[in-house]
């Protein structure tokens, strides 16, 4: 069993700043691609950012140059620091990951969803 659990979501005024993080924890053999996905009610779900193991990203045109994506391999973790923040960037920030399991399997996991809100 594998369980990803996000923090750093919260409220926060235009142009602020905050930092989400996700840990991975269970049976875990290995991590590969992980990322960060949002929804807004009534909307699918997009990509937000991903960071492959040996930490190459890549970004969603609308989060480019403000949001940053890392993670820490030895602690299960990924981050997502969001700078600069906007109204379109609300919504449910959702942590992903492809996880090993056993020598043979691999799978992705999905986190629970951190509320992310950007008013004034």
């Amino acid at each position: 069993q594998v369980q990803l659990v996000e923090s750093g979501g919260g409220l926060v005024q235009p142009g602020g700043s905050l930092r989400l993080s996700c840990a991975a924890s269970g049976r875990i053999l290995s991590l590969n691609v992980m990322g960060w996905y949002r929804q807004a009610p009534g909307k699918q779900r997009d990509l937000v950012a991903v960071i492959t193991s040996g930490g190459s990203t890549n970004y969603a045109d609308s989060v480019k140059g403000r949001f940053t994506i890392s993670r820490d391999n030895a602690k299960n973790t990924v981050y997502l620091q969001m700078n600069s923040l906007k109204p379109e960037d609300t919504a449910v920030y959702y942590c992903n990951a492809a996880v090993r399991t056993n020598w043979s399997e691999e799978r992705a996991y999905w986190g629970q969803g951190t509320q992310v809100t950007v008013s004034s």
